[in-house]
Parts: structure tokens; sequence; C-alpha cells
């Protein structure tokens, strides 16, 4: 679970709260740039294509359930916890 926070003056990963990854990005919550945003964000984060990266629920929300093609659920979390490179 991913909780967003549209229009921030410093995009980045924000921690863990309530079960679900802090995200701000700095587009704002219209036609979708949020969720772009997001989507840029994450891939980014996990070393992964865009393409990887998919909102499976929440498109409207600022909660979000997030897959990720090509990565655990464990490793996602290990990757967003550290920030360390994924394994060669």
């Amino acid at each position: 679970m991913v909780q967003v926070r549209p229009g921030a003056r410093r995009p980045g990963l924000a921690g863990w709260a309530e079960g679900a990854l802090r995200v701000r990005v700095g587009a704002p919550a219209t036609q979708g740039r949020a969720n772009d945003a997001l989507v840029a964000l994450l891939a980014e984060a996990l070393a992964v294509p865009p393409s990887a990266v998919r909102i499976v629920h929440g498109h409207g929300s600022r909660r979000k359930l997030v897959e990720v093609a090509g990565i655990s659920e464990a490793e996602g979390h290990r990757l967003l916890l550290m920030g360390q490179p994924p394994a060669a």
C-alpha cells in the first residue's frame, strides 16, 4: 500500500506509516499527473522500468495499491527500507 502526497515541495520517499509507504510527489493530483509521478518515482527507487510499476487500485485516492513486476514483495520492501541497489 502506498500513501501519496501530491503537490509536495520535496518529492521522495517519506517512510512508512500505518502500513503504507508514504511518498511525496511534486505533481498535482489532476489529470493523473500525480499517479504518473508516483510510477516514475517508484520505478527509479526500485531500479525497474516505469512500465513494470502499475497502480492496481486507488487511482483517484491518496492510498493506492501498487504492483511491481520483476521483483518480489520482500525484495521491494528491502529496497525501499534500506535504499540498497538490487542484487545483480
